[in-house]
């Protein structure tokens, strides 16, 4: 195995420091900027040295920042591949022109078209669901339907919800936004917004575990985030999952809402092909596996293993839209929901 450069660690608050990246222009080195906590990418970056020899230098740190630090670095940037989560957040690596188109047959093959950018400038690695979870004891789940439902007045006071600022609410409207319009989406914002049983705060954990305090009946949330409770050792997270229901939204019409993590190969990347490679290579099998076993994420290459908690929360039928749209949708979600009153 080539020599190893070591692992680096950023954060937001480290974004200006003087801590840099080897650069160098070596056909056996691949520098990435992940979004991603180091325990989620950083074994798999491991089974890619082993395998290929081609060194990976790995800088984690919060997505916005490891954004900013690609635009101020420029094309002087030592990275070659960026990771991080959600459509929105990998459209905005797009339009802050940070990324590149690159070609590879392998991952068209593998990757579903509404799963990857349409030119190609970022592909997804893994999915996650966000659709509603019950309290068992105040909920029938024939009460349940579809997003557009938790707007219904019989949810009044019933529901928690992570705030507008949040990613992963601003990409579930923005898919709304394609599905339904502006108009229609609006008002249902509206009434969503007025059936929140306090101001919203704190992630989706925190949103699960209000709901099985009793504080709510109901909530949006990811499905790894329910799928890491489950896998916990701790008494209080099994009751917990013991207690709250998973309910598949929409699954008359379009499907529950999905989202991805993923990647793109920097447009200052001095080493393409390893970047390349290295994508393709977090699309395996043995990768795609990799997530679903420790994080509960889904694959994204159809016929892959799923982990035994994730067949516990059912199949379900999943929203195709193209993430795409998530992104370029962002701004009138965000916008969307500032009028509804969702902080």
């Amino acid at each position: 195995m080539a020599n190893r450069f070591g692992i680096f660690a950023l954060t937001a608050g480290t974004l200006f420091s003087s801590f840099a990246l080897p650069v160098l222009a070596d056909s056996d080195l691949v520098n990435v900027y992940s979004a991603r906590k180091e325990a989620l990418i950083k074994p798999l970056l491991d089974k890619f040295e082993a395998e290929t020899n081609i060194v990976v230098n790995l800088v984690t740190g919060n997505a916005d920042a490891l954004l900013k630090r690609l635009q101020i670095e420029g094309s002087a940037s030592p990275a070659d591949v960026f990771i991080t989560v959600d459509a929105g957040r990998l459209q905005r690596a797009k339009d802050a022109k940070v990324l590149q188109s690159i070609t590879s047959e392998t991952l068209d093959a593998a990757i579903p078209a509404h799963l990857r950018d349409t030119d190609r400038q970022w592909y997804g690695l893994s999915q996650r669901a966000r659709t509603i979870f019950y309290a068992k004891d105040k909920v029938d789940p024939a009460q349940l339907s579809t997003y557009e439902d938790l707007a219904d007045p019989k949810w009044k006071g019933k529901i928690c919800s992570r705030s507008s600022n949040n990613v992963y609410n601003q990409s579930l409207v923005a898919a709304m936004l394609e599905a339904n319009g502006t108009e229609q989406t609006e008002n249902w914002a509206k009434g969503f917004v007025k059936n929140f049983a306090k101001p919203p705060a704190g992630g989706d954990t925190d949103q699960l575990r209000a709901v099985n305090a009793g504080v709510c009946d109901l909530t949006l949330a990811n499905t790894y985030y329910f799928g890491r409770l489950a896998n916990s050792s701790k008494d209080a997270d099994k009751q917990l999952v013991n207690n709250v229901g998973v309910f598949w939204a929409n699954q008359d019409d379009r499907g529950t809402h999905v989202n991805v993590s993923g990647a793109g190969v920097t447009k200052a990347s001095k080493n393409k092909e390893n970047a390349i490679k290295l994508i393709e290579f977090l699309t395996s099998a043995e990768s795609q596996k990799w997530y679903a076993e420790v994080n509960s994420e889904y694959p994204v290459v159809a016929g892959s293993d799923v982990s035994s908690v994730l067949r516990e929360f059912g199949d379900f039928k999943a929203d195709t839209v193209e993430l795409s749209k998530l992104g370029e949708n962002n701004r009138a979600a965000v916008e969307l929901m500032d009028r509804a009153g969702w902080k």
